[in-house]
Parts: C-alpha cells; sequence; structure tokens
C-alpha cells in the first residue's frame, strides 16, 4: 500500500471517480496539439526535402514510414505506463518532437532526416500511448467526452501545423525554420507546471494484470476491435491522404481540393467532441453502430456528387467517421480499466500501422484501377464492421475493480 502511494501523484482528494477534471485534461489535450502541430510538418516539407536530396517518391514516401512505425512500440510503453508513472512521457514529447522537426528542413543528408523522424516516431509513440489514458483517468466516468477532446487536440494540432510552417517558410525562410522549437520547448516547461501531481495511471482500480494475463483476457474484445480498425482504414486512408489528389483528378479546382482536407479535419474534431460526449449518455456501442453504418452511404454520396455539392457532405463524413476513434477507446479503457494505458496504445498502435499499410494498398489499386475505384471500395468497406459492433459490450464500466477504503 505505502509504495502504491508513493508511486501515485494523484492527491488523494482528486481520485473521484465521477470527477471530470476539466483543467488537467485540457493541459493534456493542449500539449497533444501542440505536439501534433510540429509532427504535421513533414508533408509540406516533403516538396522541399524532395528537392534538395534529389529524392525519388519511393524514398520521400519512406520518410513517412520513419516516422509511423515506431507506433508499434506503444502496446510495450502502455504496458509501463500501467505500473510505473511515466508523466514525463507526456511532458517531454513537444519539445522533443518540436527540435527534431524544427532541424528537419536543415538537415545535411537523408540519413540525418531519417533519423530525425525516427526520433519524432519514438516521442509521438509515447505520447499517443500515455496521453490517453491519463486524460481517461482524469475525465472520471465522461470517458467519451475526454478522449473527444484528446482527438480535437491531434486535429487542431494537424490543422495548425501546416499553415504554420508554410508561414514561417515565407518569413524565416529554411534556414529559420529552427526557431520555431522554441514553442514546442515552451509547452513542455508548462505541462511541467501543471502535470506535476498527474499520473498515468489510477489507484482506484486495482493493480494492473501481466501483459499475457491482460492480452488474454481482451482477447475477445481486441478480435472484433481488430476487424472494425481494419475495415475502416481504407476510407481514413483516403480521405486523409489521397482527398485533395482525387478531387484534383475528378476536375475540382487547387482551392477546392486544398480546402478538402481542413473540412474534413474541421468537421472530425466537431464529431469526436459531440459524438464522444453524447457516447457517455446513450452508450458506446449504439453511438458507433450509427457512426459507422451512416458513413458508407454518406461517402457513396460524395462520389455521386460534384464541386461545391461534395462539401456539406464531407462535413457529415468527417463529423461521424472522425468520432469512432474516441468512442473506441472510452470503451475499451472502461472494460479493461487495470491496464488502461494497455488497451488504449494497443488500439492507437494498430490505428497507425493498419492504415499506413492501407494507405499503400490504396494508392496500388488506385494506380492500377484508378483512385474512383479506390474511394468506391473504401466506401463500401465500413459496413463489413457493423456486425462486428454487435460483439462489442453495451454496458457501462465494471464496477468491482475498485479497491476497498483504506483502512
Amino acid at each position: 500500500m505505502a509504495t502504491a502511494n508513493a508511486i501515485s501523484a494523484i492527491p488523494r482528494e482528486a481520485a473521484d471517480a465521477e470527477q471530470f477534471r476539466t483543467a488537467g485534461v485540457l493541459t493534456v489535450v493542449s500539449g497533444h496539439a501542440v505536439h501534433d502541430t510540429y509532427t504535421a510538418f513533414l508533408p509540406p516539407l516533403l516538396p522541399v526535402l524532395i528537392e534538395k536530396f534529389s529524392l525519388s517518391t519511393s524514398q520521400a514516401g519512406l520518410l513517412s514510414v520513419f516516422l509511423q512505425w515506431p507506433s508499434l512500440l506503444q502496446p510495450f510503453i502502455g504496458h509501463l505506463a500501467d505500473h510505473i508513472n511515466l508523466r514525463y512521457f507526456v511532458i517531454l514529447a513537444p519539445a522533443i518532437t518540436a527540435v527534431a522537426m524544427s532541424l528537419l528542413g536543415i538537415a545535411p543528408s537523408y540519413a540525418v532526416a531519417a533519423l530525425l523522424l525516427i526520433v519524432v516516431g519514438l516521442s509521438a509513440a509515447a505520447l499517443h500511448a500515455v496521453g490517453p489514458v491519463t486524460v481517461g483517468n482524469l475525465a472520471g466516468r465522461n470517458l467519451g467526452r475526454g478522449m473527444g477532446l484528446w482527438m480535437v487536440g491531434g486535429g487542431l494540432g494537424y490543422t495548425v501545423g501546416p499553415l504554420l510552417l508554410v508561414a514561417a517558410l515565407d518569413v524565416l525562410k529554411l534556414e529559420g525554420i529552427p526557431w520555431l522549437m522554441a514553442g514546442g520547448i515552451a509547452a513542455s516547461a508548462v505541462l511541467y507546471v501543471r502535470l506535476r501531481d498527474v499520473s498515468t495511471y489510477s489507484t482506484r482500480f486495482r493493480r494492473s494484470q501481466p501483459w499475457r494475463l491482460a492480452l488474454h483476457t481482451m482477447r475477445p474484445l481486441l478480435v472484433p476491435v481488430l476487424g472494425i480498425i481494419i475495415v475502416r482504414s481504407f476510407m481514413a486512408a483516403a480521405l486523409s491522404t489521397y482527398l485533395p489528389l482525387f478531387l484534383r483528378q475528378e476536375g475540382g479546382s487547387l482551392w477546392l481540393a486544398g480546402a478538402s482536407l481542413s473540412v474534413y479535419e474541421a468537421a472530425g474534431m466537431a464529431g469526436a467532441l459531440v459524438i464522444g460526449s453524447v457516447s457517455d449518455r446513450l452508450g458506446r456501442r449504439r453511438v458507433l453502430a450509427v457512426a459507422i453504418g451512416v458513413t458508407a452511404p454518406l461517402m457513396m454520396a460524395f462520389l455521386a456528387t460534384r464541386s461545391l455539392a461534395q462539401f456539406p457532405i464531407l462535413i457529415a463524413i468527417g463529423f461521424c467517421a472522425m468520432s469512432v476513434m474516441p468512442v473506441m477507446l472510452a470503451l475499451l479503457q472502461e472494460n479493461f480499466p487495470e491496464n488502461r494505458a494497455l488497451v488504449s496504445s494497443l488500439y492507437m498502435g494498430l490505428s497507425f500501422v493498419i492504415t499506413a499499410t492501407a494507405t499503400v494498398a490504396l494508392g496500388a489499386l488506385g494506380d492500377r484501377f484508378g483512385l474512383r475505384t479506390a474511394f468506391t471500395l473504401s466506401a463500401v468497406l465500413p459496413l463489413l464492421g457493423v456486425p462486428l459492433i454487435w460483439l462489442l459490450p453495451a454496458g457501462r464500466p465494471r464496477t468491482d475493480t475498485k479497491e476497498p477504503p483504506h483502512a
């Protein structure tokens, strides 16, 4: 008991399972937003790096792989976070990522650029393994709202990042980009002050299970979750990566193609927050069924329209499609409270890796049969995930995992 109290930095008076600690949640979410602002530098930097290092398309594409593949480490980091306090992973991530990404533009060689992106990937893996469960602990029983806010933080980062980099290139030029790291370092300093009394795990529940036993317990739930991730990954890849290219090929203007991704991301942030909160009241399974079930007809309607008429449909798609992740994170955390970090990082890591793989597969399909065919496939596949939703639990969190009162 003394050991657990020494490890945990959460004050006893704040460990109320019903309480939504707004200040703490928003602090972690803000750190997520700053971090993802810097990781979003890569897409607009790719043309600069291609010209600087005379890269082929495949070599440029590998840079994204260096950034994404460290996500495979998330389950291992998550397992550690269920046993020891890894709040410094959340605190330091914005600074580490900011420094590495700000140096990317002045990297002297392709190998150095790849190394910097691996460092960013490791930092991102640590944050995305530990951050959601930290928010979950601070959100009390309002896990859906907490996970929705977590997703909003990431969406804000990916919206602001490219705009910030383009503006900095215009004002500071490439050689001045390293000055941007100051923002990430400042964010980590604020996080250090604000998160000193926050832990990555909660003492409200029993001691976390050994990872083999935990995975065995999670298997019946993770199987349908994995299936849902796979069938949704193609739509996620289509909309987050190929949407501007698809609209250009369909005859849309450069402005229309460029604005489409911002519209999709903005709608997704709203959906994550609203639908995540709604799932706290209506239940995770019911909300997931609606969100996943309507994306297929919406996507088909999007493909059947042209130009500005597509934008209202794109808003609806983003609102529904991007709300699935916070609801799923809430469902997993409330069903495995003793291993919240492990189950969250498993879901996040699998989502990143599978979506990256689907992006490559969808691109190859588009090269062979055209992007319209690839988008049509991505529209139909989510329907296969609807029956899997009914294999998920519908109830509220277990109540038998709370520790008995301290003597």
